[in-house]
């Protein structure tokens, strides 16, 4: 995986930061090797091997040069593809789900709205019953991949007030009522985030992912492997501006200052390793590691910030523009996937405070 970042996407990330946009073929040559379904199911074209081996692929792709294509490959294979595999019907994995592994279809998960943010029981975007399914009607934004999706894994309140228990989730296509704009961003240029709006868009019964209003179950759930896989791929990011800056200040004259910032920098590096990979060692054992996703996600979104900051300063300010690219990229997250507010929230009310 590392060899494949190296040679097959890193060499290519200045030019789809420019072009803000990667081509299709890079989800191909994922899928041709079965990392687009490290986890998936065996019996739908998935590789099928547990939650260690989707860590080596989120935390590789920490080091292809570019935010925004790493997240656009997460946010497939990571975050909506995973409902489909864990709430989909057998009719609705083949589907949807067997072409997402083969690189065929890319699937997008939107919850975020513009008036909503953190705040799901806001959610505005509803699902009016007619005969045979829903129509939608209503806005999503910050969907990454929200361009070239084929496929939405939207949630929708299906019953008026209810605050999180009037929520639900089906899989809207793109096509007839789906429109999307790409949003213009500080970071993250490569990935194709866009404003989803859906106007009067038809759906079947068939296309209910999990039970009819219990959406809110399945955001929770997918959250925690949201959280920790941006933890692995902030980590992949740290290693790569690390090793990089490592590798140029052995080439500076001796400088005690610098020695002594580069051995703090190497600390925050092992401290976020220790921290994520102790999380992910509770989730392999099958263990409740609410408490724990929540923590890696918080203490190495920050930490990531700090140090891709940190080693441009040590390097100059001008002329390091893969660190400049990293340092805007890593700004997404501490807002990302739940702001450090809400993560601090969940930390805190776990302590019983």
């Amino acid at each position: 995986m590392r060899a494949f970042v190296a040679t097959e996407l890193r060499p290519h990330a200045a030019r789809w930061e420019a072009d803000g946009w990667y081509p299709h073929s890079v989800f191909e040559a994922l899928a041709a090797r079965g990392w687009l379904g490290v986890t998936m199911p065996a019996e739908h074209g998935g590789l099928g091997l547990g939650p260690e081996f989707g860590a080596v692929v989120s935390e590789e792709l920490g080091r292809c040069g570019s935010g925004g294509l790493a997240a656009g490959i997460g946010a497939h294979c990571g975050i909506a593809c995973p409902p489909l595999a864990a709430f989909g019907t057998p009719a609705q994995r083949a589907r949807w789900l067997e072409p997402a592994i083969r690189g065929e279809l890319v699937a997008a998960l939107a919850i975020t709205e513009p008036g909503g943010g953190s705040d799901v029981a806001a959610m505005r975007t509803r699902a009016d019953p007619v005969d045979g399914g829903w129509v939608v009607n209503g806005e999503k934004s910050y969907i990454t991949g929200g361009v070239r999706a084929g496929i939405y894994v939207t949630a929708v309140r299906t019953r008026p007030g209810g605050g999180h228990h009037g929520l639900s989730f089906l899989v809207l296509e793109a096509g007839e009522g789906v429109s999307a704009a790409p949003l213009r961003k500080l970071g993250w240029h490569a990935s194709d985030t866009a404003t989803v709006a859906f106007e009067d868009v038809a759906a079947a019964e068939d296309q209910l992912l999990g039970g009819l209003h219990e959406g809110f179950g399945l955001i929770m759930a997918n959250f925690q492997g949201e959280r920790l896989g941006m933890a692995l791929l902030a980590l992949g990011e740290m290693r790569e501006t690390f090793e990089a800056t490592l590798a140029w200040a052995r080439e500076q004259p001796a400088a005690q200052a610098r020695r002594h910032a580069l051995a703090g920098l190497a600390t925050s590096v092992e401290a976020a390793a220790a921290i994520t990979y102790g999380t992910l060692r509770r989730v392999v054992a099958g263990l409740d590691a609410t408490r724990e996703v929540t923590a890696a996600k918080l203490h190495t979104q920050r930490a990531n910030l700090e140090l891709q900051e940190r080693c441009l300063r040590l390097r100059g300010l001008e002329g390091h523009l893969e660190v400049e690219r990293a340092l805007r990229d890593a700004r997404l997250g501490p807002i990302g996937g739940g702001t450090d507010e809400i993560m601090r929230e969940i930390l805190g009310r776990s302590l019983g405070v």
